[in-house]
């Protein structure tokens, strides 16, 4: 009697799991699904019921390189990442055998086709539009077996050294033709700027000497060993006006004093 009874204790405590709060219990009795358990303590018909435990955290999964053929027919080779988690455990357990594999076998052949549809151009400066491609065309194959596609993302695209060298070639001419036309408009700038002085220089000429005098100023002052200073012809000719209008009034000396030798 107490053997029986300490048999059957034992198997009623040999039927009691525990699921952690990310986890699920997939029950089947005879192999029939009979429901989903968890979080926390359950308990299941020992040699009657079996259960399949389904993690259904977000998984974090890399896409192994593809090299693939661009519309263009462009050879390139892809890195992918895929986040995914399992929303329906029992679909996960009964709809698809290796839940994990099938859903990379799909990412891997939507990777070469989405890529194959679209040029060497596109995969290289819209790769958010292409993943968002990517997403939606997996979601949709993977949805059945109750798993839902969060997001995808291309890690790396690498292009043949070939056209590494034409595409540098092209970004290099783009920055030349670009600081062509930056210097182009300094220089028409410059000329407006100099054409508008010239104008002001015109209806004032006395501003011309000023900024000659200006010019000599600074001269003067940023050279530090002797500098010759060539005037024009007109300034020499007003600086001697000038000096020969300041000479004729002057006032007069006082008498001189010296004997005359004569006497």
């Amino acid at each position: 009697m107490l053997q029986t009874l300490l048999f059957i204790a034992a198997a009623i405590l040999a039927g009691f799991r525990i699921a952690n709060q990310y986890e699920r219990g997939v029950v089947f009795r005879l192999g029939r699904y009979t429901g989903t358990r968890g979080p926390g303590l359950y308990w299941i018909i020992p040699l009657v019921e079996w259960q399949k435990t389904i993690d259904i955290r977000t998984r974090t999964q890399p896409v192994e390189r593809q090299e693939t053929i661009t519309q263009d027919n462009v050879p390139i080779k892809v890195f992918a990442v895929i986040w995914y988690r399992v929303e329906n455990p029992e679909k996960a357990v009964m709809e698809v055998a290796e839940v994990d594999n099938s859903v990379i076998q799909v990412s891997l052949t939507t990777l070469r086709n989405v890529i194959g549809q679209h040029s060497m151009d596109d995969v290289l400066k819209e790769q958010e539009k292409i993943a968002a491609i990517m997403q939606k065309k997996i979601d949709g194959v993977t949805e059945p077996w109750g798993v839902k596609v969060e997001r995808v993302e291309m890690k790396n695209v690498e292009i043949p050294e070939t056209m590494q060298r034409a595409m540098a070639q092209e970004a290099e001419a783009i920055r030349e033709k670009r600081a062509r036309i930056i210097k182009a408009e300094a220089e028409k700038e410059a000329a407006m700027q100099l054409y508008e002085a010239a104008e002001l220089i015109c209806k004032i000429p006395a501003a011309l000497e000023l900024r000659r005098m200006q010019m000599i100023t600074e001269v003067g002052a940023e050279q530090n060993t002797t500098t010759v200073i060539v005037l024009p012809s007109e300034f020499v000719k007003m600086a001697e006006g000038i000096g020969k209008l300041a000479a004729d009034h002057a006032p007069a000396g006082p008498p001189s004093t010296r004997p005359d030798s004569r006497a």
